[in-house]
């Protein structure tokens, strides 16, 4: 069944990686029952049965690109093909990335090599193709890049993605002071044990190394949460479409690159365990709620 969608995001066009499913495919549900016109990119060559069903649920606003991030053409390519299709570019998310895990003393080249071309090269590098399509249209846009709470710690056996992560929160505030002068906002999104298909994979490679059955780690995952289960996927839909609702044009914006760079880390639910991180003006503020007091509609927008 189709649905026709004129919402607040009516018509701008969102760029949005790794969203054949899980969280991108989430975000990008999220965007086109807002309006959006949704370039939606991920690594196959057909788009997933849940991209499928967006495209039948809303006509004209979905266009899929499979394309291999980690190269430069492919990249060019995404950009020329949704430009091509529904104009210049107002958002970016950015959630293409992958996993693996190994002892830090067993960990080889190719395990980095691979995990820092998607997690971090491809990622920094389809921000900076999106940029520039924004600064050369002087389009007051939204980037919004998925890190992870893992971004924010070490652990023994993850070395490689805590540090991509990390990579991803540190060009985030980068890039947010850089654009400021041109209006757009750089932001993003950290967050805690969330219930992807990925997930899959993960509790494999705990279950290997820890010596665990299949399916313990992810329990024993879920019970750590404050709230006692994993997070799902429409748990960050809201935070990504309330990062692109807020208007940049209000003085006391506080999701403007021009005022701010937020780090938002959800956990367990989307107001659960929730931390901001403030960038403004060069000086860092934790805790935030301090500094500035902060509402999330019922909607998810700030």
């Amino acid at each position: 069944m189709s649905t026709t969608s004129v919402g607040r995001l009516n018509k701008r066009h969102a760029i949005l990686t790794g969203a054949g499913g899980g969280i991108g495919a989430a975000v990008a549900a999220a965007f086109l029952r807002e309006g959006a016109l949704c370039t939606i990119v991920d690594l196959a060559a057909q788009p997933s049965q849940a991209v499928q069903e967006l495209a039948a649920q809303y006509p004209g606003q979905v266009l899929y690109v499979g394309a291999d991030l980690t190269k430069a053409a492919e990249r060019e390519r995404v950009v020329a093909e949704g430009v091509a299709k529904f104009g210049p570019i107002q958002v970016l998310h950015n959630n293409a990335a992958i996993f693996d895990m190994a002892p830090l003393l067993e960990g080889g080249e190719d395990m980095y090599d691979k995990m820092f071309a998607v997690n971090v090269k491809a990622a920094f590098f389809m921000m900076q193709a999106v940029l520039k399509n924004m600064v050369e249209n002087k389009t007051r846009g939204a980037i919004i890049n998925m890190s992870s709470q893992a971004g924010r710690r070490g652990e023994p056996l993850v070395s490689h993605y805590c540090a991509s992560k990390a990579a991803i929160i540190s060009y985030t505030q980068s890039a947010a002071l850089a654009m400021a002068p041109h209006h757009i906002r750089v932001n993003a999104i950290a967050p805690g044990v969330i219930d992807t298909p990925m997930w899959g994979g993960v509790d494999a490679l705990f279950a290997k190394y820890e010596h665990l059955a299949i399916g313990e780690k992810k329990i024993q995952v879920g019970k750590a949460v404050p709230l006692g289960y994993m997070g799902a996927p429409s748990d960050i839909a809201p935070i990504g479409k309330g990062l692109e609702l807020a208007p940049v044009t209000h003085p006391n914006d506080l999701f403007a690159g021009e005022e701010a760079t937020f780090k938002l880390l959800v956990d367990g639910q989307p107001a659960a365990g929730l931390e901001i991180e403030i960038i403004r003006g060069g000086t860092r503020y934790r805790n935030a709620q301090d500094e500035l007091k902060v509402t999330t509609a019922a909607d998810g927008s700030f």
